[in-house]
């Protein structure tokens, strides 16, 4: 491990107002360097830049800044080799990085704090660390995207039967189906490029609340630190943390849209439905019973969901009744929006491994499309084109599939004379187009899951992911 931190050379400043040390049990409960660590690239990135422009600026000399910056860029290297020896003493990582800065370059590491407040420094730790987590959620987006693309173009010919009720409704493409998620987690990537644009904001020079009474140049800092912006208000800058909160909201939709489609994988691999199977790589046995296969993956990403969810639930509470402008309060922000981005990317990432890896059972997925009834609809719509009003349509056909349960037939099996009992326009016609494939091919209007239209939406599709 690194040099031993001594915690006097920076605590004692922080409590000349008081008159004794930290207590023991509060230097516990307040500590964050536990969790915080993780923004040591981003507190460094953000401290250099300030020593330049402090420099630039006449504000400090050239030398100096010079220094601190070999010193802190050293100490970037010392953690990631894993010798840095983090001290719950000094609080959060902010002051663990600028003592291990005073001891290696001396008295003159206080200068990197001068027009700057931990308040404003965090504030940009935090947006640099949301600004990484949104760009990479896009990636695995576009990546799931992909998955569910790919599954769909090699099963372009596969029916199933649609649900409403978790009943079987109608037949649709499998293709049709896969692509409603592609929807959902294009609008997913939408959100998080647009939350990406309020977190693409420098707070950086706002100081504690104030501003700084120093002749900074905040747009030089926010681009050498990649922002598009500098915030207008320093009070609202330092207490903001909408841009996480509306992260956590992003990913909670997402993550309802994973679990949506993990709850049919669930469904569709069990005996009953017999559409997919999961690969092995993907699923576990049980301790008991050597016959199961257990889609755990599927059911840890439904399970999963609700921890992001109680995520943003905590944040806004922990935001609601705070006065402007900074609170401790907001050290609170941190544990659970890693979790979030954790659980979020790891989810994306074992849910596009097991798409790229499922089995297709188009066969059985066939079969079901035709078993109860599916195909009612269509017979409304036939009797509907021969001028009766849709809802006696309805009522008619409703009559037709309760007689076709009593005699335990399919709707295909009863003759034509059966349906001419309930109305004389039934023609041969009607029992000719009475297949799966018909009703399908029926729907072709956009949006639909005719093959003509399908097929459209999937080259849309191909192109919206090639899209840059």
């Amino acid at each position: 491990m690194g040099d031993a931190i001594i915690p006097s050379k920076i605590m004692k400043p922080l409590r000349s107002r008081l008159g004794k040390d930290t207590d023991p049990g509060v230097q516990k409960y307040t500590e964050s360097v536990s969790f915080d660590r993780r923004l040591y690239r981003q507190d460094i990135q953000g401290s250099i830049a300030h020593a330049r422009m402090l420099a630039r600026q006449g504000i400090i000399p050239e030398a100096e800044a010079e220094k601190i910056i070999a010193g802190l860029e050293a100490i970037r290297e010392e953690i990631e080799r894993g010798e840095f020896t983090f001290d719950p003493a000094l609080e959060d990582i902010h002051m663990n990085i600028e003592t291990r800065l005073r001891e290696k370059i001396g008295e003159v590491a206080g200068k990197l704090h001068t027009a700057r407040s931990r308040n404003d420094q965090v504030a940009t730790d935090m947006r640099l660390f949301a600004k990484e987590a949104a760009i990479r959620t896009v990636t695995l987006l576009k990546g799931f995207q992909k998955a569910l693309l790919d599954l769909a173009e090699s099963n372009r010919d596969a029916i199933l039967p649609g649900y409403t009720h978790t009943q079987h409704a109608q037949p649709i493409l499998l293709a049709h189906h896969l692509l409603a998620y592609f929807e959902m987690a294009q609008r997913d990537i939408e959100r998080f490029q647009d939350a990406l644009k309020r977190t693409d904001v420098l707070p950086l020079g706002s100081g504690a609340l104030a501003g700084v009474p120093y002749p900074i140049d905040r747009e030089s800092v926010a681009r050498e630190l990649g922002f598009s912006r500098i915030s207008a208000n320093s009070i609202d800058a330092v207490s903001d943390r909408d841009f996480l909160i509306e992260f956590h909201a992003a990913a909670s939709i997402a993550m309802m849209h994973l679990s949506r489609l993990a709850e049919e994988l669930v469904l569709w691999s069990t005996p009953e439905f017999g559409f997919i199977e999961i690969e092995d790589a993907y699923a576990t046995s049980s301790s008991i019973m050597p016959q199961k296969k257990n889609p755990d993956v599927a059911e840890l990403a439904r399970g999963k969901t609700g921890r992001v969810y109680g995520n943003l639930i905590a944040l806004l509470t922990t935001m609601k009744g705070l006065p402007l402008s900074y609170n401790r309060d907001m050290q609170e922000d941190k544990e659970g929006f890693f979790d979030t981005v954790d659980t979020l990317q790891s989810t994306l990432e074992v849910c596009t491994g097991m798409l790229q890896t499922l089995r297709i059972n188009a066969e059985r997925m066939h079969q079901a499309a035709g078993e109860n009834y599916t195909l009612a609809t269509d017979l409304a719509d036939y009797l509907a084109k021969k001028g009766v009003p849709f809802r006696e349509a309805h009522k008619i056909v409703g009559e037709i599939v309760r007689f076709a349960i009593e005699k335990g037939s399919a709707l295909h099996e009863l003759s034509i004379e059966d349906y001419r009992r309930f109305s004389p326009l039934f023609g041969e016609d009607a029992l000719k187009n009475l297949t799966v494939e018909s009703s399908i091919a029926a729907r072709d209007v956009p949006g639909g899951t005719a093959p003509r239209q399908v097929e459209e939406a999937l080259r849309r599709a191909r192109r919206k992911l090639d899209e840059t």
